[in-house]
């Protein structure tokens, strides 16, 4: 492929630099921080720390918690409907609702199934289309202990030690104890991981990870999942409703969740689902860019599932960690906050300043490594300024065919050489410049090991779930979280939609909800779930452009 030269002359007079280090720097290993150095780091330069960008919830189960303004906001807005609403006509009656049509939606369904509901029972409905999903965008791999010199305990220490020892010990024991079956399970479904010639995975590293068992499929492997995951969903033919995102829960006269109202997003419409049991599954939160900063997120990403269950009073945990992954594009402008996975630097990819000059450990995890790129710019001023203004520091991507032999770049990341290609950027040839982007949503729903929360009725998987990651999540859990606890509460909501029938529907919750409001001296026109985030006054590059170092 012919590349022309996508760097402007102000930016190769730094990437000369960084040719100039690159023997020196080829070999040598950057030492990790002490704990006491990474702590220190967070402290006082991670956004999760910054002041006056939180504000403590005033209302509801979640009360006193502290959270970035752009999500408060969404928790003292009103609902999108009344408690008024005819309920009477029933548009569907199923056993078991899926709200959200990512990952997470689709494992529970197909779970459900395999726990003995029938398909015809099931229903998935989904904001946008079957697989639009930060699952399908998800590139670098899936952690699973499934080597001799590994294990889950190992795998264990490396997660909880990744969320800083906050996560829910329950949670994580059953994220890496499924672990294997999940990877056996896509090898059922004929998912492509990577092999050697031998037939074994090849299994990389990760930032925080003390052995390899990063399983990957190139770097597509999120959209190399969802392929095999829907294709099963169809085959056993599960009922999907695109663009009709669930706007508000229903519950029953006693207090369980027992279906939701959709709106269709094309006639405008509502349409009321009775169901057994009900999980929410509806990911991140990333559009609602907090404290400015770009995202990798997808067009749907709007923390809906957050909203829908904190009115009906369930538990939250942990939504004051927000990932943000240190690798996100700086430039071109263009492809601003766009996902470098991580598996560049687990290939080699070394962090550098402006002087061609390594700065941190490659592999820290995501928040301390995050937490350094953004010293480097602000504090040490030795970032690399873009003809746009932006800020980034240097990821010397060459170094990987230097490490691993010409070729791999192309062979291992494909999807991002083409990225890159686009622009005229030659990433075996020149580095590439990151800076930390909007990238997970850490905390979310509280529930237990099977997904259940704190109400009746109710469960969640995936991103929108909280306490399996505590204040940081590690490479390649994202993926494994999904699976997870996807099947759990896939299955676990199968037993229970069998054992409790639905009541009389009820939105008593909503109109009760109105009332904290009020008490709570919140006037405002704002309303949630936002659905889709707007960009109308101020497009997604001001808003990096905005970013305060």
């Amino acid at each position: 492929m012919e590349i022309s030269d996508g760097y402007p002359a102000a930016m190769r007079q730094s990437i000369a630099r960084v040719e100039a280090t690159r023997s020196a720097r080829l070999g040598r290993t950057f030492p990790a921080m002490s704990l006491d150095e990474r702590k220190a780091l967070l402290l006082s330069h991670h956004p999760d720390y910054k002041a006056g960008a939180k504000r403590p919830l005033l209302f509801g189960s979640g009360q006193g918690m502290a959270l970035n303004h752009e999500l408060a906001d969404l928790f003292e807005a009103r609902p999108l409907v009344r408690a008024s609403l005819d309920l009477s006509k029933i548009d569907h009656d199923v056993d078991l609702l899926v709200i959200g049509g990512g990952g997470a939606g689709t494992v529970a369904a197909i779970w459900a199934v395999k726990a003995g509901l029938d398909p015809r029972k099931i229903l998935v409905t989904t904001k946008l289309r079957h697989g639009d999903s930060n699952s399908t965008m998800a590139q670098g791999g899936i952690q699973a202990a499934d080597r001799p010199e590994d294990s889950p305990a190992q795998h264990f220490l490396d997660v909880m030690g990744g969320g800083h020892f906050t996560n829910q010990p329950e949670l994580v024991r059953a994220l890496v104890q499924d672990a294997p079956l999940i990877i056996q399970w896509h090898e059922h479904l004929g998912m492509m991981y990577d092999k050697d010639a031998s037939g074994h995975f090849i299994e990389h590293p990760g930032g925080g990870t003390s052995r390899n068992r990063m399983h990957s499929a190139r770097d597509y492997t999120g959209l190399e999942m969802m392929r095999v995951l829907r294709d099963e969903a169809r085959n056993l033919g599960i009922p999907v409703i695109e663009f009709s995102p669930v706007i508000e829960l229903l519950c029953d006269d006693e207090g369980r969740v027992s279906g939701a109202v959709l709106i269709n997003l094309e006639t405008r419409h509502y349409h009321i689902v009775r169901a057994k049991a009900t999980i929410i599954t509806t990911g991140g939160l990333g559009r609602l860019h907090m404290q400015q900063y770009p995202t990798t997120n997808h067009y749907g990403a709007t923390a809906d599932g957050l909203v829908l269950a904190y009115r009906v009073g369930a538990r939250l945990i942990d939504l004051d960690a927000v990932q943000y992954h240190p690798t996100g594009a700086a430039f071109p402008a263009q492809m601003a906050g766009l996902l470098i996975t991580e598996k560049v630097r687990g290939l080699g990819a070394q962090p550098l300043n402006c002087d061609g000059e390594q700065f941190v450990f490659p592999l820290e995890p995501r928040d301390v490594e995050a937490s350094a790129f953004i010293r480097e710019c602000a504090e040490r001023g030795k970032g690399i300024k873009t003809p746009q203004d932006m800020c980034g520091v240097w990821l010397d991507a060459p170094m990987v065919d230097l490490i691993h032999g010409p070729g791999t770049i192309r062979e291992a990341l494909p999807a991002m050489f083409r990225m890159y290609a686009r622009f005229g950027i030659d990433m075996t040839r020149d580095p590439i410049l990151v800076f930390p982007t909007l990238h997970y949503q850490n905390g979310g729903i509280a529930t237990d090991e099977h997904g259940a929360t704190s109400v009746p009725g109710l469960y969640a998987a995936g991103e929108v779930m909280g306490g399996v990651h505590g204040k940081n999540r590690l490479m390649g859990n994202s993926l494994l979280d999904f699976n997870v606890f996807g099947r759990r509460a896939g299955m676990a909501a199968a037993t229970y939609a069998r054992e409790h029938p639905a009541g009389k529907l009820s939105l008593a919750h909503v109109a009760a909800y109105e009332a904290m409001l009020h008490d709570a001296g919140i006037k405002t026109t704002r309303t949630a779930p936002r659905i889709l985030p707007d960009y109308r006054g101020k497009e997604a590059l001001d808003r990096y452009l905005d970013i305060p170092l």
